[in-house]
């Protein structure tokens, strides 16, 4: 099984890029998001994270189910759902202010009870460093995934906006750069971390870390590129005829690159070094048409498989 531990919440998105715009609610989250497009991609994929009892619980619910995902924790906790409230630029890509609940209503011994023994892949979500105190928590299911045999995946996502403690911040993430085997960042991930660095250096130093062989960064419409030990890929964006938004395109992107991996053998630690630059390449070229299928809609709707071979078959 895949798992994906981290945040759900609402997201609350303007209908336009006009000022004072109308808001929608939308079920979200990038870890959520991610677990989703994974199902939907054909993964056997459960889901760590509570639920509310509120009335966006039941919003976020749905989709889980609908996808087939399983939700891991089962009993719904009395917090209310953690929202974002989204804006979005002229070119409509998507910023965050965060107000947390529900999100954070975990304690370790529930999260390792309902950690299933077979695990192949654990996903990392991006709020997981943010706390000192939810930090500890997540470190110790990220210990018994890999004591299970996972294979380790973050997606860094910052957060800027939640960081009170950078220093404190970058440290726990720091620590759960340890224990990944795959890294995913955003430019702006880079740009935040690693100011004026190149993209360059900043995937050679993540690959010197004592778990990392591979490290994918997304450039928003320029693509993306992947490092390996052994080699670089890149790959264009795929656009969809009809345009919607980018949320939840990194996700979408993620899941398709774990996806892809898991079908070729090569998501295991030891494997995902060696890959070769035309294995990248075509392991980015997938996420690609996964994530640009998501922004053909409002929101994040990652695609069916089905949808996503007849785009690379096309």
């Amino acid at each position: 099984m895949f798992v994906v531990g981290g945040e759900s919440l609402i997201d609350l998105v303007p209908v336009s890029a006009e000022p004072g715009a109308e808001r929608v609610a939308l079920a979200g989250g990038s870890p959520f998001n991610c677990a989703i497009a994974l199902s939907k991609l054909g993964n056997r994929t459960g889901f760590l994270c509570p639920i509310s009892r509120d009335e966006y619980g039941q919003l976020l619910l749905e989709p889980l189910h609908g996808a087939g995902v399983e939700v891991l924790l089962e009993a719904r906790v009395a917090a209310p759902t953690t929202r974002a409230i989204v804006s979005f630029n002229a070119r409509m890509q998507a910023s965050y202010v965060f107000e947390r609940g529900a999100d954070r209503a975990f304690t370790r011994d529930g999260l390792l009870a309902a950690l299933p023994q077979d695990v192949a892949l654990y996903q990392i979500g991006g709020f997981c460093p943010i706390l000192e105190e939810d930090a500890e928590i997540w470190m110790a299911v990220v210990e018994a995934a890999l004591a299970r045999g996972a294979t380790i995946s973050i997606d860094i996502n910052v957060r800027d906006k939640l960081v009170e403690d950078e220093a404190g911040y970058r440290a726990r993430l720091s620590r759960f750069l340890d224990r990944a085997h795959l890294v995913k960042l955003s430019d702006e991930d880079h740009d935040w971390l690693e100011p004026g660095k190149s993209i360059e250096d900043h995937a050679a130093e993540l690959l010197r870390r004592p778990n990392c062989e591979l490290v994918v960064v997304t450039l928003g419409e320029s693509g993306s590129r992947a490092f390996s030990r052994r080699a670089q890929g890149q790959a264009a964006i795929y656009r969809p005829p009809v345009f919607g938004d980018t949320v939840g395109a990194g996700d979408s992107l993620m899941a398709g690159i774990l996806t892809w991996l898991g079908e070729i053998g090569a998501l295991k630690p030891g494997r995902l070094g060696g890959l070769d630059q035309a294995a990248l390449d075509a392991t980015l070229r997938f996420g690609a048409a996964v994530a640009g299928l998501n922004c053909a809609h409002k929101g994040c709707k990652p695609p069916s498989r089905a949808e996503v071979d007849a785009v690379l078959k096309g």
